[in-house]
């Protein structure tokens, strides 16, 4: 049986792995000074910036049912089935419209990830390593729901003004964050985000903290694969946290990948966070 994996433009899986896998992806849009583009295919995240920079809007729209129903006809031509791996169902309507899509093929999967950006890659790796295996639907599926709560997922936020325009922080917040030269991180814990700990400093020393902080538990740490993902930051504090990462860790697999637009829109430039998968779910 051949087995489509397809996911949202929100997984940021690099071109690469993209390839490997043979994994379709379905764009978000977004939506700059009200005018509709497509995340990864006719916008990019330095356009997002420069528009925020200028005082115009950046917002996100999700994939509705309609085109998912065109990009499951399209992409299910030459296979058996399709399993579709949705941004977490809290942080868009995606989820939902892909449900509903789905309900005009007796073929199509769709998987709520509970993550976004590279947690939710793990997610499309994974199943299409298990489809090459000759997994049935059915059997990845329940695997992909059962690893869902593995993904030990977050981010540091190198400024928090997109948090702020995006109504996720207050005004006082935001400038206390800016005077004291804080630098959150947000992590995903139970399919949602929040704040976990607050560093402060420059963003390499920040982000030097932060990856110790995630490798701490190392016993609970499955370390096959782990993504850094970034939003376009410098090429030397990327390699920063990936010797770090070898340093410190023995992940089998160590990805680089950059957030596209609409990820970038909720987060801001030179944000950077490592996401790899646990023994056991976090609490």
């Amino acid at each position: 049986m051949r087995i489509k994996i397809t996911a949202d433009s929100t997984c940021d899986l690099p071109l690469e792995l993209l390839e490997r896998y043979h994994v379709s992806i379905a764009p978000l849009t977004v939506l700059i000074n009200d005018q509709p583009h497509r995340d990864g295919l006719d916008v990019v995240p330095e356009d997002l910036f420069r528009t925020v920079e200028a005082g115009g809007t950046v917002k996100t729209a999700a994939v509705n049912a309609f085109e998912y129903t065109e990009f499951f006809r399209r992409c299910l031509d030459g296979y058996d089935a399709l399993i579709h791996i949705n941004i977490g169902s809290n942080f868009s309507a995606c989820h939902l419209n892909a449900i509903q899509a789905a309900k005009d093929f007796p073929n199509v999967w769709v998987v709520d990830s509970a993550s976004l950006s590279n947690g939710q890659a793990l997610l499309v790796v994974d199943a299409a390593e298990m489809a090459e295996e000759g997994m049935a639907p059915q059997a990845i599926v329940a695997a992909l729901d059962a690893e869902a709560p593995l993904v030990d997922g977050s981010f540091v936020v190198n400024t928090i003004d997109y948090l702020y325009r995006g109504g996720r922080c207050s005004g006082v917040e935001a400038v206390g964050a800016k005077l004291l030269h804080i630098r959150p991180c947000i992590e995903l814990l139970g399919g949602k985000l929040q704040v976990g700990k607050k560093y402060r400093g420059s963003l390499e020393r920040c982000l030097e903290h932060y990856v110790l902080d995630r490798l701490a538990d190392r016993a609970q740490i499955d370390f096959s694969r782990v993504f850094i993902a970034h939003a376009h930051c410098s090429p030397e504090i990327v390699a920063h946290v990936r010797s770090l990462l070898e340093r410190h860790a023995n992940f089998r697999h160590i990805h680089e990948a950059v957030a596209g637009s609409t990820i970038c829109t909720h987060c801001g430039p030179s944000t950077l966070g490592i996401m790899f998968k646990r023994k056991a779910p976090k609490v």
